[in-house]
């Protein structure tokens, strides 16, 4: 059986590199984008089990992100796990735009990749690796 397909999103290549290196040794299927409107764009097209969005971005940041996919039909059910090192003030300002705030989850950056790898499971309740 193929692994959840899982959408990674950062501006920095290297942590993009690092973690889809490591979700795919995990048998996770994985793409990238290292801006916020390629990530709307791959989400549309690839329809991926999950999405790991940063949130600082320069161009769009990841709660841009967030709300683009969640205006869209295609998108809006799709999994967020928010990685940022500002999760207490983005939470806050997440949770004042968004009624349903429980869809999202948070790891705080650097994340802990067992605690990442469980949510991951927890969301798209697929265990692989």
């Amino acid at each position: 059986m193929d692994g959840a397909k899982l959408l990674v999103v950062d501006d920095e290549p290297d942590a993009v590199l690092i973690l889809a290196k490591t979700l795919l040794a995990k048998g996770y299927r994985v793409i990238t984008a290292e801006s916020g409107l390629k990530a709307i764009n791959l989400a549309k097209e690839e329809k991926p089990d999950l999405i790991l969005l940063d949130i600082l971005m320069p161009d769009m940041d990841g709660t841009q992100v967030a709300a683009a996919l969640q205006e869209d039909p295609t998108t809006q059910n799709i999994p967020v796990i928010f990685l940022t090192c500002l999760i207490t003030k983005k939470t806050q300002e997440i949770g004042s735009r968004y009624h349903d705030i429980d869809r999202y989850a948070f790891m705080s950056k650097p994340y802990d990749l067992d605690n990442l790898l469980m949510e991951i499971s927890r969301l798209i309740g697929v265990h692989v690796g």
